[in-house]
């Protein structure tokens, strides 16, 4: 299965409309790293190991009941989700403040991984980490071949 990733920028943010951006004559505000598709996104690290995978994302400030990781079909889903409100009522204003945050990361895993064992997750300082083991008979497998470059 192959993931096709879909660029829906401008009906999630009209803002970042070029037309838009003429119409107003400055570019300035819309340089801003928030309007990138890709600024939502945490930052993801993969490292295969002779007996298994490890899977790194960068969410700081989430807590670890924030995070629904789940396997599907051969496919990683990583969900991460929170949000705060504020409230402050004093004698002549109220002042509310409210923050969202969230994220899917969705990874086909591949054939060597074994989903019969437990996948272990741990989330501490900002990184939450993902061990997938491989199969026994997939460490037979790997064999390293050099190409030689003409």
């Amino acid at each position: 299965m192959s993931l096709i990733k879909f660029n829906n920028t401008n009906r999630l943010f009209p803002w970042s409309n070029t037309s838009l951006k003429d119409f107003l004559g400055s570019d300035d505000f819309f340089n801003n790293d928030f309007f990138e598709e890709d600024s939502l996104m945490p930052a993801m690290n993969v490292k295969e190991n002779t007996n298994d995978f490890q899977i790194e994302f960068a969410a700081p400030g989430f807590n670890k009941k924030d995070f629904e990781v789940t396997i599907e079909d051969n496919v990683l889903h990583v969900y991460g989700e929170k949000s705060t409100k504020e409230e402050e009522k004093d004698n002549d204003y109220t002042r509310k403040e409210f923050s969202y945050n969230s994220f899917k990361r969705s990874l086909t895993l591949p054939k060597t991984i074994d989903l019969d064992q437990k996948v272990k997750a741990t989330y501490k300082d900002g990184i939450l980490h993902l061990d997938l083991m491989k199969k026994e008979e997939a460490e037979k497998l790997q064999t390293k071949k050099i190409v030689q470059i003409a």
